[in-house]
């Protein structure tokens, strides 16, 4: 579970395999944070840096996807953002557009990129229908095409009761029986099966796959400069930052304190940190001479590399890469609105991988004052015992083999 070595990118060169004229097209519809835009973005590296000839587009609604590099051969088509309120509804990014029409858009990009691009295969990120049913058509021209249909999901979707009452309301197990010819699980048996106890049938469960969590490792790209901080820090990330005002404020709550704590810390806030959010933490840090911050940092692989230890809410990607670099970690998850992130935190806990803290039991400063003093004592993931955790992209790589040669 240690970090890639710094020649893997050369090995994996010489190792390369010619899959000629493949196309592979993944869609992530990404209402909101860089989870999936970012998991889909380190598929589609893997994917090329392994197969001579294979080409990999992604359909993006992230709005800040031009600010990521992309590898030769891998190419986004970007379709127009919006955003999840808190009551579950959606708003169009650019408000002089209306919703319906936004996604009257989106679904019409969407369909007219998949006929010209025309992919052996279709990898759908999380959303089986697509945002409001965007994929939907897109999905049914492919049922009388060569294009094989993949759905990607994450090691923990939410409380069950709650997904299957969602997906019962969307019909999703339908589409699932109808479309799908395969289901990856983007992780470990061991955090259990996300869609057990949804009501699916027999005929979906068996098309299930677990990966294996995908793997992060330091990209060696050219120009890549990344200031670290001089002295040992703890690396506190919020992801993409727009539910992490709670977490921040409780970190920098133990900082104000003026307890002597065992590091400095680097704040990484977030692109989608609401503008009063970042302007407050900004302010508060820096009256702290032990605090530094960013808004935001394209190379986290880096910065995550080098940090003592790892405070973070526990999403996907964040928790990949703390296993990935073999992080010291605190979690403290959001449970609202889905609980994906408290039942990850507390199955990694079980296994030995990390610690936790519940924001839901209150955010009294002692506490985070004791588990961040602690910190440094706390075990590494490695010393759980679980070796293969992390072989998502080699399963991935091999899967895609199978299907488009």
């Amino acid at each position: 579970m240690a970090n890639i070595d710094p020649i893997h990118e050369k090995r994996n060169s010489r190792n390369q395999e010619r899959l000629d004229n493949a196309n592979v097209l993944i869609y992530s519809h990404d209402s909101f944070g860089l989870g999936h835009l970012r998991r889909c973005r380190e598929i589609a590296h893997s994917l090329v840096e392994r197969y001579k000839g294979l080409r990999v587009l992604i359909l993006s609604g992230s709005p800040i996807i031009g600010s990521f590099d992309f590898r030769a051969r891998v190419d986004f088509v970007r379709i127009p953002s919006v955003v999840k309120l808190r009551n579950g509804d959606y708003t169009s990014l650019n408000k002089h557009i209306d919703i319906q029409q936004t996604l009257s858009i989106r679904s019409t990009i969407i369909s007219n990129t998949a006929k010209v691009f025309s992919p052996d295969l279709f990898i759908v990120d999380k959303e089986p229908l697509g945002l409001r049913g965007e994929v939907k058509e897109t999905l049914e021209n492919f049922r009388s095409s060569k294009t094989r249909v993949v759905l990607g999901l994450r090691d923990i979707m939410d409380d069950p009761k709650a997904l299957k009452a969602e997906w019962s309301r969307r019909n999703v197990g339908a589409a699932l029986d109808r479309y799908y010819d395969e289901i990856w699980v983007y992780g470990h048996e061991l955090m259990g099966n996300p869609l057990l106890g949804v009501g699916l049938s027999d005929k979906t469960m068996a098309r299930l796959k677990f990966t294996g969590y995908i793997m992060r490792h330091v990209p060696n790209t050219v120009g890549a400069v990344t200031m670290l901080p001089k002295k040992p820090f703890f690396l506190v990330t919020a992801g993409g930052g727009g539910d992490g005002h709670q977490m921040i404020d409780w970190v920098l709550r133990a900082y104000e304190s003026g307890e002597n704590l065992p590091c400095d810390a680097l704040v990484v806030l977030g692109p989608f940190m609401p503008l009063s959010s970042r302007n407050e933490f900004v302010q508060r840090i820096s009256f702290l001479e032990n605090v530094s911050v960013r808004t935001f940092s394209a190379d986290m692989e880096h910065l995550m590399e080098a940090a003592s230890a790892v405070v973070c809410m526990g999403g996907y990607n964040t928790f990949c890469e703390v296993m990935s670099f073999n992080k010291k970690a605190l979690l403290i998850p959001r449970s609202r609105p889905r609980k994906e992130q408290l039942i990850r935190a507390v199955k990694a806990k079980e296994l030995g991988l990390l610690q936790f803290l519940d924001e839901d039991r209150g955010c009294e400063t002692d506490e985070m004052i004791d588990a961040l003093n602690n910190l440094p004592s706390a075990g590494h993931p490695a010393d759980a015992g679980i070796n293969d955790m992390l072989h998502g992209l080699d399963s991935i790589n091999q899967w895609v083999q199978d299907i488009v040669s």
